[in-house]
């Protein structure tokens, strides 16, 4: 690539879904790495760029470099959070407003396996396994030296597979094999269909709910078929939502509930044999609000 001295927005364009990319799989929240995109948009247009040969790797770097802080502030305000803590969901069907480079590590399974790595780990991990960098460019965001980056990229891998397995985590279920679950787990929660629902549900299933202390939701993770069937049950009669559809969050297909065009809360999902082994629920009106357009009564 020629040395380019200033950002064209040809070019941004072209790299702004790696620059949102790389932040959001840090960082683990939309609005925090909306807000680093924009940090490094001021930061590169008025930069003199005469010197940069790779625009994607430079901008990525200066993405990864800014997440790292906010990264780093962030853990101790999680430290604190209310209940269970679940990933800001990211659209990314067709209607999705940000685009993203969509791969496994955008997954909320995966995103939550990071959010138990260190901050110098988990930005090793994204740079290194996801983005491919060097591990001296690595070494630059980190103020490591390659070897430190090194051992720290391999110890996050060694963690997050060690993680999964601990977990019982299994591989993703195809997508038709997760819509139909899901469909069915819909039409038996509306209906009260405590019967249907036991039977969708795996008898070692795990419940995790993300309310934030804004939104009503379980403290810790709830394990069982027939708990889990009470809670839908009981969400949908207190709730009294409108409806709920499928939508594509973060690469896999999820079920957002809503009420008089707002979402009430979100369902993603670990499917394995047909039945539900993990139903992860984010009620924390907050997180929820990129969800809004996609149940706004003009689209439903």
């Amino acid at each position: 690539m020629e040395p380019e001295a200033a950002l064209t927005e040809a070019d941004w364009a072209a790299h702004r879904p790696a620059v949102f990319g790389a932040a959001y799989r840090i960082l683990g929240t939309v609005t925090e790495a909306e807000d680093v995109t924009q940090d490094v948009w001021l930061r590169a247009a008025g930069a003199d760029l005469s010197g940069v040969r790779d625009l994607r790797a430079w901008l990525v770097t200066v993405a990864a470099r800014t997440a790292y802080n906010v990264l780093k502030s962030a853990r101790v305000r999680r430290e604190t959070y209310v209940g269970p803590w679940l990933p800001e969901p990211l659209p990314t069907g067709p209607d999705a407003a940000a685009q993203v480079l969509v791969d496994e590590s955008v997954g909320t399974a995966m995103l939550l396996l990071m959010e138990r790595l260190t901050p110098a780990e988990r930005v090793a991990f994204v740079l290194h396994d996801v983005f491919g960098f060097p591990f001296a460019r690595v070494a630059e965001v980190l103020g490591a030296t390659p070897a430190a980056s090194r051992k720290l990229a391999s110890r996050a891998r060694a963690r997050v597979r060690a993680e999964g397995a601990t977990a019982g985590r299994e591989p993703a279920a195809p997508r038709a094999e997760t819509e139909r679950v899901l469909r069915a787990f819909k039409a038996a929660a509306e209906a009260g269909d405590m019967a249907a629902l036991v039977e969708l549900l795996h008898p070692g299933a795990v419940y995790v709910a993300d309310g934030g202390g804004e939104a009503t939701a379980a403290r810790r993770p709830v394990l069982g078929a027939e708990t889990i069937a009470l809670l839908a049950v009981r969400s949908v009669r207190i709730g009294r939502p409108d409806g709920a559809r499928l939508v594509e969050v973060n690469g896999r297909p999820a079920l957002v509930t809503y009420r008089a065009g707002a979402p009430l809360w979100l369902d993603t999902v670990e499917v394995a044999d047909g039945r539900l082994t993990e139903v992860r629920r984010l009620a924390n009106p907050g997180k929820l609000a990129a969800l809004a357009p996609l149940v706004s009564p003009g689209h439903v």
